[in-house]
Order: C-alpha cells, then structure tokens, then sequence
C-alpha cells in the first residue's frame, strides 16, 4: 500500500517533510497547499505526479489523501484541521498548535470524536538523548531545571506580531516546555515577566517581547524555569538543563550530557528525529497503532496550554494556575 501524502504549508518545514517522505518507499508526495497558486506549483513541481492547490478545500476535492501534514504559521490553524476533521484525515501538525487556547481544544473536540489520528511536531522528544535522559530519571529524583531558547528575530513578518506568532515562549520556546513535561512532569502554575528590551526599538511594527523568564510549578514538587531571548545578533541554543539528586542532565539538539559525581558522559543523537516522528505517524496510518507517537494532539494542547499562561501572566503580572 503506497500511502499518498498532502502537504499544506510550502515553508522550510513543509518542504522538509516532503523531502524526506519523497525518499520513503511506500510513500508518494501527493499535493501541495500554498496562499497562492504559484507557490503550491512552484512546490508541487519538486516531486513527481504531485499537484499544486490554493486551499485545502480544493485539493481534499481532488486528491484522495491517506494523510496530511500541516505546516503553517501559527495564525493560520483552525479552517485547515476543521476540513481534515470533516472528512476523518489522519494528520501531523507542526508545533505551535494556534495562538490561544480556544481554537487547539475546539480542534481536540473533534478530534475525540473522531477517534483521529494524530501526530504533533515536537521532535526533541524523539532525540535519543531524550530518551536516555527519561531512564536516567527513573532512578534519580528530579530538583530542578533550567530551560533556555535563545537566537535572533525571525525575519517573517507574521512571526513578529502577537497576534501572528502569540511571540517566542509560544512560537519557538513550546519545545523546551514541552521537553520539562516530557522528562520531568506536569505544569501547575506559571509566572511570566517579558520584556521590551531591544527589537522594538531599531525595527518598526514589532509586538512580541524580546526577552522574558518563565518560572514554573511541577505536579512532583519540582520547581524551573525558562528563559528565551530573540534579540542576539546569533543564536539557536536552545536545552534543558535538569538538576538531580546525583548531578546534572543537560538535553540540547545533539544529545545529552550526564554530569554525575563529576563524570562526563556523553550520549549523542546518531538518529534524525524527525524521521523517528515521521516513522511512528506513518506506522499508525497504516496499522492504526499510535503506540509509537510521541506527541498526540491531546497531549500538545497541554503543552501549549502552559504557553499560553505563560503570556497571560506576563500581561497581568500575577501567576496562572492550571
């Protein structure tokens, strides 16, 4: 069976599924969605057979699809996953899920009712380190942790507005927040402070912050906190630094670091996650077992619910429970 594949969104993360689906036996890039015909075409003639469409509608009328990825800025959810809903599409979302709470548990609604599958793209969780770090958790009691995500201001537009982006702690920090759910528990409360500290000033139409620290409340007892900044000339370090009785685990990109009793050892990724993610959502298409999806729908909106009170916090001053 030759699953066919729908893409929506022709940005650096739709391109990059398609890239890497195209290369799976089994598997056939099918359709492309873009805001304009051109871009979808532009896109659609990357791959053979594939087809270009200027909404979803169109191309779910034409093409009959097995699943769907949805790649698209965080302002642009809701109309894409409700016509997927519609007709009982599997389908795998890049993180952020929208940029508020109501829209991602209407969709999640649905998604119940359907019985859907689903997948999310938080891929640090399918990071070998990741996972050594979960077994090294096992035996050892979690204090604390660290988080950070820290680079420069993405030059797309929608990304420099609230209201585009919901800013960087949604847009881009979900990842470590979703990892200190992953590795240590769940949040309970949150207090944000953000700031203004830098882009707004040199560069026009600015209105996500560009600096802020989030501390957070674990079920466990555990405390953290997270911290991002958009403003550095350089950047793209992001981790999770989690502290424990018997040393420090340091998650980031290439893998993991165990500080123990003053031993260093390292674990480096050898796998790309987003092929383990791919892999797992795949397999569930096809078999209907999702055992191996790390990120469902209904467990991203707990994630992005933390997100969300994060910046309500920040604009009220006072901590959010949840």
């Amino acid at each position: 069976m030759t699953l066919q594949i729908g893409i929506v969104g022709t940005g650096w993360f739709g391109m990059m599924h398609a890239e890497k689906l195209a290369k799976l036996d089994g598997v056939n890039v099918a359709a492309f969605v873009a805001t304009n015909q051109q871009k979808a075409d532009a896109a659609a003639q990357r791959f053979e057979g594939a087809r270009g469409y200027d909404s979803i509608h169109h191309m779910l009328d034409d093409r009959k699809l097995d699943a769907v990825y949805v790649c698209v800025p965080p302002f642009a959810h809701g109309e894409i996953e409700s016509a997927l809903l519609e007709r009982s599409i599997p389908f795998l979302v890049e993180k952020p899920i929208g940029v508020d709470e109501q829209l991602p548990t209407a969709i999640l609604k649905g998604i119940e009712e359907k019985q859907l599958i689903t997948s999310v793209g938080y891929h640090f969780r399918y990071m070998e380190g990741t996972d050594r770090a979960r077994e090294l958790l096992r035996e050892r009691t979690a204090l604390m942790a660290l988080g950070y995500w820290m680079g420069s201001m993405p030059g797309v537009s929608w990304w420099r507005k609230m209201e585009g982006s919901g800013g960087q702690f949604v847009e881009q920090t979900t990842h470590i927040v979703d990892l200190l759910r992953y590795t240590v528990g769940e949040v309970t409360e949150v207090y944000a402070a953000y700031g203004d500290r830098y882009m707004s000033i040199v560069e026009e139409g600015i209105t996500v912050p560009d600096v802020g620290t989030v501390t957070l409340k674990l079920a466990g007892g555990a405390v953290a906190t997270i911290s991002n900044t958009c403003a550095i000339p350089a950047g793209d370090r992001a981790g999770l630094h989690i502290y424990t009785n018997k040393g420090v685990l340091e998650l980031g990109h290439g893998g993991l670091i165990d500080m123990e009793a003053g031993r260093k050892t390292e674990y480096v990724n050898r796998t790309n996650p987003y092929e383990l993610e791919n892999d797992a959502f795949l397999h569930a298409v096809r078999t209907g077992d999702t055992s191996r999806i790390r990120s469902s729908y209904a467990d991203a909106v707990l994630t992005h619910r933390v997100t969300i009170a994060a910046n309500l916090s920040a604009r009220s001053g006072q901590p959010v429970k949840l």
